[in-house]
């Protein structure tokens, strides 16, 4: 029978290469009883450690829970992939039933008092067990995330520890639909091509395209981008549209999800002082590399008044040339608008000059594709015989400089609408010697798809998160580690950021722009003059970027540095009181994210980590100007930093990886240079 026990192709290891997922013969039906069968079999294979009669060392004990698991793993690996780039009505319906149980399988592993017992017995004998490093850094880790997760609490502390993951996972799955069914509702419908004046004829198709596939045949729809700068909001020429735009933006999710995202802060803040953590910020950034809430806010601290400092002036620019066109209300509907005006008047940049030379195609063989096999000598090749998990996804294998097969890299770059907004990267198979897997992993981006026969024109900022995600696919390539808990990007999540801002610099580099930035009509490299508008203009800017991200940043802090038992009953006054109070309240500039559709918050890891972002990017800048200056040639400099960081996963603590590579402690000064808040 379809979904049953014998037929179903989830419940073996996939015979495809690299053991890609079977999706061509996957069907909803098979879900659920692969997710139970997996809860029931990882269950079954802890109590086989447990009752193990032998003393607990690390192999019948630490290597036997990295085996564990394998089937539910796989599945999850599937149901979460397709819950974000693919769902349907039935897959968000299991997954709001399942996120509850499986939140209260993982308390029971990690509650699991015999074996925790067996844990603890071999972390006490670290010393004498002679362990290699990465065995021994497996051993300390799970020690601590078995603490971290409870296992040290009395009973009734994990009675109260069990209910509060129930809940918070039962949140987690209501905010994503909730924000789903807001984007929808949000979209922003118009009924003739003359009142979205200012898009590209592409644009317009484009545009034509989404309200057909919302019902809404021979009229216009702007669906909505995850974040608040609507793309649109930089070219349309109806003020009242824009302003009608930013409004549905910004309004959108805050009647449900905005009393949902404060329970939720209340909930993390609860279960933090259960570890004796004053907040759930405190309790979450112990365990990155920032190590307090004071270095955290330290930073943030130094970053408002120069940032302040720079949207001030720039906003003066723009308020200038509004009212050159008799704009005497200057609004932040506006902003992006001028932004482009002031860009196209003082730099003599428009920025729809760039597209048709950031064809998508020819971005990501050229050069994303290009870069890495510059840098690491990787190379691509696309596997029409394999199948993803959506029409629009392909599929490449991945080849080491020696040729040797290093895994899949899949791509799904265009938005639908039962895919979650943003971008990201993530894994279908990960890497581990133990298991004897390479890594199959995928990047989602949510690009407007072109009407048929048209191509994919990118704006500069989504050919920069082409590159962006691909530097999360390279961490996942490239790990070489023996324990798959410790593999790819399972680092801290204030260090998992810097690869993939590193890879960003790959954008500009003159060896690979030149190869990629081409018109896709003509073959004809960016014109130089074109290039160096670019250049002049890219500083500007800077504050009002910096501004989103900071107020978001800020806004993420606030909600969880908030103490137990406090709830937030008017999520909009404490929005505006936090951003007052940091000094950062700029009417004109909101946030990159507001709490309603923060989902980097309530839905996945980030929460009090939104800061990794700015976190990261220190280590970013300063490593880019190690690649420009080490005195290596670039293959020599990417082996470097393959080998001594993207390979090492988290089997060695983040920042002695980073050390290994530039020698030393990391300066700030070129992050306040990058972002224009010091002089170059």
């Amino acid at each position: 029978m379809v979904g049953g026990m014998t037929d179903n192709p989830l419940l073996t290891p996939s015979p495809l290469p690299f053991q890609l997922p079977p999706f061509g013969t996957l069907t909803e039906q098979h879900y659920r009883p692969a997710l139970d069968r997996g809860m029931a079999e990882q269950l079954a294979e802890i109590e086989a450690i447990t009752g193990n009669p032998e003393a607990p060392s690390f192999e019948n004990t630490l290597v036997a829970l990295e085996r564990s698991g394998e089937l539910l793993l796989r599945v999850l690996a599937v149901f979460d992939n397709q819950t974000s780039a693919d769902s349907t009505d039935g897959v968000l319906e299991l997954d709001t039933e399942y996120r509850p149980k499986l939140a209260a399988h993982s308390d029971a592993i990690h509650l699991d008092a015999a074996l925790f017992a067996r844990i603890d017995a071999v972390h006490r004998q670290r010393e004498e067990l002679g362990l290699d490093a990465e065995s021994r850094r497996l051993l300390e880790r799970r020690h601590q995330g078995f603490v971290r997760a409870g296992a040290q609490l009395p009973p009734a502390e994990q009675q109260r520890l069990r209910e509060l993951n129930a809940e918070l996972a039962v949140a987690a799955s209501t905010f994503a639909q909730q924000l789903r069914d807001a984007n929808a509702a949000g979209a922003l419908l118009v009924d003739s091509p003359e009142q979205l004046d200012g898009l590209s004829e592409g644009e317009l198709a484009a545009a034509a395209e989404n309200a057909r596939e919302l019902g809404q045949d021979g009229r216009y729809a702007l669906s909505l981008v995850n974040f608040t700068s609507q793309p649109a909001l930089a070219k349309l020429t109806d003020r009242e549209l824009r302003r009608q735009l930013l409004e549905q933006t910004l309004a959108r999710g805050l009647a449900d999800n905005g009393p949902l995202a404060a329970r939720v802060a209340a909930l993390r803040a609860e279960r933090a002082a259960l570890f004796g953590h004053p907040s759930h910020a405190a309790y979450v950034v112990a365990e990155q590399t920032a190590g307090s809430v004071a270095a955290v806010t330290g930073l943030l601290g130094r970053l408002v008044p120069a940032t302040v400092a720079n949207v001030e002036q720039e906003l003066a620019r723009l308020a200038a040339a509004a009212e050159q066109d008799g704009v005497t209300d200057f609004g932040p509907h506006d902003v992006a608008f001028y932004a482009e005006r002031v860009r196209r008047t003082e730099y003599q940049l428009d920025t729809n000059e760039l597209r048709p030379y950031h064809e998508l195609e020819r971005v990501l063989k050229d050069g994303v594709f290009h870069a890495a096999g510059l840098v690491y000598g990787v190379s691509f090749t696309e596997r029409t015989d394999l199948v993803g998990y959506h029409a629009d996804t392909r599929v490449f294998e991945v080849r080491d400089a020696d040729g040797g097969p290093l895994g899949l890299f899949l791509a799904d770059f265009f938005a639908r609408p039962s895919k979650r907004g943003g971008a990201w990267m993530d894994e279908l198979v990960t890497q581990s010697g133990l298991l004897g897997r390479p890594a199959v992993v995928y990047n989602n981006l949510n690009i407007t798809k072109p009407a048929p026969g048209r191509p994919a024109l990118l704006s500069i900022d989504e050919v920069r998160t082409l590159f962006h995600e691909f530097g999360h696919a390279l961490h996942g390539l490239f790990s070489d580690v023996r324990y798959p808990g410790l593999a790819g990007t399972r680092v801290p999540r204030d260090f998992v950021e810097f690869p993939s801002q590193v890879n960003e610099m790959w954008l500009a580099w003159p060896e690979v722009r030149a190869n990629y930035a081409r018109h896709h009509e003509t073959g004809e490299p960016l014109p130089a003059e074109l290039l160096e508008r670019l250049d002049a203009a890219e500083g500007f800017g800077q504050g009002l970027r910096m501004a989103e991200v900071l107020a978001a940043t800020l806004l993420d802090w606030a909600w969880h540095t908030l103490p137990a038992g406090e709830l937030v009953e008017d999520v909009e006054e404490f929005e505006g009181r936090v951003l007052e109070e940091a000094g950062l309240a700029l009417p004109a500039v909101p946030p990159r994210y507001r709490t309603g559709y923060f989902s980097h918050l309530f839905v996945g890891d980030y929460s009090a980590g939104y800061y990794s972002y700015l976190w990261s990017e220190v280590l970013d800048a300063d490593t880019v100007e190690w690649f420009k200056g080490n005195g290596r040639s670039l293959r020599e400099s990417g082996e470097v930093f393959r080998r001594e960081l993207l390979a090492r996963g988290d089997s060695v603590p983040a920042m002695d990886a980073y050390r290994a590579v530039l020698g030393r402690e990391p300066r700030v000064e070129p992050l306040l240079v990058r972002r224009g808040l010091l002089p170059a």
